[in-house]
């Protein structure tokens, strides 16, 4: 039986030479392992998504050729945009084939289309009618080695699940079951994809794999990009599923090589990437699933999510080519979980925490910060704030006297932001923001301050999932022989910004169990007040926590990019106006 190669890449948007090669890489890796057929994942070859790259006509054509011109021992599928005839026209998002057949043969493009994606998506993250033309026709590569196989793009598969928001004019899925049905021999369906990670994705991504083999009556074979490209992140996983159930998934957040027995998972295995630059968290292995499991017990939640900001983090510097970190570290926990994914980024050597306190700063919350650098092995300084502080105060007494009082707490984490860009621009580094969901969504932030930076790893996090990591992060350190980085005063002490004597955020917000449980309820659950009232909520609070987060969008859409880890962050899924009245009761 021949062996098909699922090619888990973690492209780099744009560089296509470097992609190119490194699918090479994973090609050459399959076949010394005996594939005869290896399968790329969408758009591979220019890396998704490519946003307004793809309206350069001279880009998809440079996309397409350096598909075409890879050189593969087996046939390839892979993943390009396909220039349309006509140029005033969009691109479709296809599928080429390469192979021995072709090799020095660059030309005939059209020749060699295996199959353009027909479904396209433009609702969350997706816009995708914004740089493709839909297809209306299924792929199939005849005698690709010894296999015919059908040939489908990402969303192609999900109609036919049910798991689109609105229903397409035409289902791919059921369009092959067709052709199986009339007699045309399809030992098994492809599909490339680039299907972004969320902390729930995974589970509805087994069941569209599932649901399509059980249609198509063959296994169902889901390539699927690994790695993150800016705020959005791939987690790889892909996976084989056989009409009676059963499920092969390849790990998550490593690059590689599935290798793919027909006969069932028992015969599949794992490849790691031997690219030295390769993204590989996590364990290396396959997950094999009956037909009654659904990898909820086979997958540890808390894991997935801190590997996936970490692996956020890591990607956006490797791809930038930033190779150092600043932040500020405070004692706090943000701050905290902040050091340990930028030190497990990018290595705790790269990595400088400035704690800059202020007269309002607690001797622990600086044992706390000290305490984290040196168990985490990071760079290290001390820079007082408060004479800067005390001469702005003076220079601008006047002002704050008679202002709001916030005015003058802010002052000290914009002094605070002067000194970590400062940092930042004189050390060639980055600096990183360190705020959460839950105090972005309430404005619990300060523009032109704590908000300052490049990058906002924990800006999806929802703050009591801050200090699970934390947990998680310590865990990893005493399994390691290491010091835990989060020290047990940072865990329990109340949070507090100590911009003020005394101060802790329940003065200003609900507890934060309570407050990420409405959030929640409200962002990723779509309620609206009543909804949330009637479901226990208190009425007042929800009115507050609701308004504040209306009333707080300006500095949304001025915040740093954050990794995507939940079904609806902000950002491209978050497209609320910036200048609104909304009735928050609903239809009542």
């Amino acid at each position: 039986m021949s062996s098909i190669a699922l090619l888990q890449l973690d492209p780099t948007v744009g560089d296509l030479v470097h992609n190119a090669h490194r699918l090479e890489g994973l090609v050459a890796l399959a076949v010394e392992n005996g594939a005869e057929v290896a399968v790329s994942t969408e758009l591979a070859v220019c890396g998704y998504p490519p946003r307004d790259l793809l309206l350069e006509h001279d880009f998809v054509q440079r996309s397409i050729q350096a598909a075409l011109n890879i050189a593969s021992p087996v046939p390839l599928l892979v993943g390009t945009p396909v220039p349309a005839e006509d140029s005033r026209s969009l691109p479709t998002n296809g599928v080429v084939r390469c192979g021995p057949e072709f090799s020095g043969r660059t030309g005939n493009q059209q020749g060699r289309i295996v199959a353009e994606k027909q479904l396209l998506p433009t609702y969350d993250v997706f816009d995708e009618a914004r740089y493709f033309a839909a297809k209306n026709r299924s792929g199939l590569a005849r005698s690709f080695g010894s296999l015919n196989l059908g040939v489908t793009v990402c969303e192609d598969a999900w109609q036919s699940a049910g798991l689109t928001p609105s229903a397409y004019a035409q289902d791919p899925i059921e369009h092959l079951a067709e052709w199986c049905r009339q007699g045309v021999a399809i030992n098994a369906t492809v599909n490339l994809s680039a299907s972004p990670f969320h902390t729930e994705k995974f589970t509805t991504r087994l069941h569209v794999a599932r649901h399509a083999a059980s249609v198509l009556g063959h296994p169902f074979l889901l390539a699927n990009q690994v790695g993150g490209n800016d705020d959005l992140l791939f987690d790889g996983r892909s996976l084989v599923a056989w009409p009676d159930g059963r499920a092969i998934v390849a790990p998550s957040w490593r690059e590689g090589v599935l290798l793919v027995d027909l006969r069932g998972p028992e015969h599949c295995v794992w490849l790691d990437s031997t690219e030295t630059d390769a993204l590989c968290i996590g364990p290396s292995e396959v997950l094999v699933l009956s037909a009654d499991e659904t990898g909820q017990g086979q997958l540890d939640a808390l894991d997935e999510l801190t590997d996936a900001v970490v692996t956020g983090l890591a990607d956006y510097c490797r791809k930038s080519n930033i190779s150092s970190i600043v932040l500020g570290l405070s004692g706090g926990i943000d701050s905290a979980v902040a050091a340990c994914v930028a030190a497990a980024a990018i290595g705790a050597a790269n990595v400088t925490g400035l704690s800059m306190p202020s007269r309002h700063s607690s001797q622990h919350s600086m044992d706390d910060a000290e305490h984290t650098a040196k168990a985490l092995g990071m760079g290290y300084e001390v820079h007082a704030i408060d004479a800067m502080h005390r001469s702005v105060e003076a220079t601008m007494t006047e002002v704050l006297e008679n202002g709001h009082p916030v005015a003058g707490e802010n002052l000290q984490a914009r002094l605070r932001a002067l000194l970590v860009m400062g940092y930042a621009n004189a050390r060639s580094s980055m600096a990183i923001s360190t705020g959460n969901k839950s105090e972005i969504a309430q404005g619990y932030c300060t523009l032109y301050g704590d908000m300052a930076g490049g990058y906002a790893p924990l800006g999806d996090v929802y703050k009591m999932d801050v200090y699970a990591m934390a947990e998680r992060f310590n865990q990893r350190a005493v399994e390691a022989g290491q010091t835990p980085p989060v020290s047990s005063s940072t865990l329990t002490k109340p949070p507090s910004a100590e911009l003020a004597p005394d101060q802790v955020d329940e003065d200003s917000l609900p507890p934060y169990e309570v407050l990420d449980a409405v959030l929640q309820a409200h962002i990723e659950g779509g309620m609206n007040a009543d909804e949330m009232v009637a479901q226990g909520f208190d009425e007042a609070l929800v009115m507050d926590v609701l308004t504040r987060l209306e009333r707080n969008e300006h500095k949304r859409w001025q915040m740093a990019p954050a990794p995507r880890v939940s079904s609806r962050a902000f950002g491209q899924g978050w497209r609320r106006p910036l200048a609104s009245r909304h009735d928050w009761r609903g239809a009542a």
